[in-house]
C-alpha cells in the first residue's frame, strides 16, 4: 500500500488476448506463476515505484483472508456501511442504463475494462455522489471504527517522488495545507478524488476521456493558488507517403525503451506495425523515408541509421519527450 513493495508496476507475463480489454483474461495462476519466478531488484521498502500489480496484489490478498470475492468484501465492509448504492464491479441494471460511455483519444467510444484478478487496481465502477460520500466519511474519524480506519490510511509513511504516501493515499503539501488524493484511469476514463482535511473539503472528478485526465482541475479546485493545466496545442497534421517494403523491412526488430518496457516492430501486408509492452498494437504511418506516426495518438517514431545505414535505434517522441530505445533485435 506504500507502492515500495518492490514489484514492477505490470507484470512481465502480462500479454493480452485483446488490447481493448487488457485485463480480462489476465489469471490468478498467471500471477501466481510471476511471483513465483520474479527476483526483486531492490529490498521492499527501498524506493518508490507505484505498482499496478502490487496493488491488485493486495486487494487478492485481503479477499483471500476474509474469504469473500473481493467484490463482495468491498460492498460488505464499505459500500453498505457508508450508503454507496451505486457503487459495483457487475454493474447493476440501474449503472447500466446510466453508465457514461468511454471515449478515446481521438473521441471515438471504447470498451471498458475488466479486471478479474486485478481487481484492487482499478476494477471498482461509481458515481459522483458515491465518491462524495466515500471523501466525506474520510473527514469525520469520529463516526465509527470504519472511519477511523480511513484515517489511519491518511498518515504518511514514506516519501513518493515529490508527495508523501499513506496507505495508497498520496499527499501534497500546498502551503499550510495538505491535500490527500488518488487518481486512476482505465480504458475511455480518467478520474480524480481528493481532499483537504484541514478544510473540510473534498473534490471529485469524473471523465469519460482517456486523455491526460483531470488532476489539475481537482487540485485547483481545492487550492485556487495551484495553476489549471496549460491548454495543449492541437497535434500537427500528418500526411502519410508510401515506402516500398524492402524500405520497411530494416527497421523490423526489438528495440529496448526500458529493463522491461519494448518496442516490437513488425512487417505485415506491406505496412510497418508497433506494438509496446502491454499495450496495443498499432500501425505506423510513414512520415519521411525515417519518420513514422500514428493515427490514435499524438505520438511518433524515428528510427537511427548508422553510417553505413544500419538501423540502431528508434526515438518515440510523445507527451514532449524524446526516449531513445536501442535495437537489440533484428528481424521479425
Amino acid at each position: 500500500a506504500e507502492q515500495n513493495s518492490g514489484l514492477p508496476r505490470m507484470p512481465t507475463n502480462f500479454k493480452p488476448a485483446n488490447p481493448a480489454n487488457p485485463y480480462a483474461d489476465y489469471t490468478v495462476q498467471q500471477m501466481y506463476d510471476f511471483l513465483s519466478g520474479y527476483q526483486l531488484t531492490r529490498d521492499p521498502g527501498a524506493l518508490f515505484e507505484y505498482s499496478n500489480l502490487g496493488v491488485g496484489l493486495l486487494g487478492h490478498v485481503l479477499s483471500r483472508a476474509t474469504g469473500q470475492p473481493y467484490e463482495e468484501m468491498e460492498r460488505q465492509r464499505v459500500w453498505v456501511p457508508l450508503g454507496m448504492t451505486n457503487t459495483a464491479i457487475t454493474l447493476t441494471p440501474w449503472m447500466k442504463s446510466h453508465l457514461a460511455l468511454g471515449h478515446g483519444d481521438n473521441g471515438q467510444v471504447v470498451a471498458n475494462w475488466d479486471l478479474p484478478t486485478l481487481a484492487g487496481a482499478g476494477a471498482i465502477r461509481s458515481t459522483t455522489n458515491d465518491m462524495l460520500k466515500f471523501l466525506d466519511a474520510n473527514l469525520h474519524p469520529e463516526r465509527g471504527p470504519l472511519q477511523r480506519a480511513m484515517a489511519f490510511a491518511h498518515e504518511e509513511r514514506a516519501p513518493a517522488g515529490n508527495m508523501m504516501i499513506g496507505l495508497n493515499w498520496l499527499s501534497t503539501h500546498a502551503g499550510a495545507d495538505t491535500i490527500l488524493w488518488h487518481n486512476g484511469g482505465t480504458g475511455g476514463y480518467r478520474t480524480f478524488i481528493g481532499f483537504e482535511p484541514s478544510r473540510k473539503t473534498v473534490v471529485v472528478v469524473m471523465t469519460n476521456s482517456g486523455g491526460a485526465g483531470a488532476d489539475d482541475i481537482g487540485f485547483h479546485i481545492l487550492d485556487p493558488g495551484l495553476p489549471l493545466a496549460p491548454k495543449p496545442a492541437p497535434p500537427k497534421q500528418r500526411t502519410a507517403i508510401d515506402l516500398k517494403p524492402d524500405v520497411l523491412a530494416r527497421y523490423v526488430g526489438t528495440y529496448q525503451l526500458a529493463p522491461n518496457f519494448t518496442l516490437e516492430i513488425t512487417l505485415k501486408d506491406d505496412a510497418l506495425w508497433v506494438h509496446l509492452t502491454n499495450q496495443a498494437t498499432l500501425r505506423l504511418w510513414a512520415e519521411t523515408e525515417t519518420d513514422f506516426f500514428v493515427k490514435e495518438l499524438d505520438a511518433q517514431l524515428s528510427f537511427v541509421r548508422d553510417a553505413q545505414g544500419a538501423v540502431t535505434a528508434a526515438v518515440l517522441h510523445q507527451g514532449g519527450q524524446d526516449q531513445t530505445a536501442p535495437k537489440v533485435r533484428s528481424g521479425g
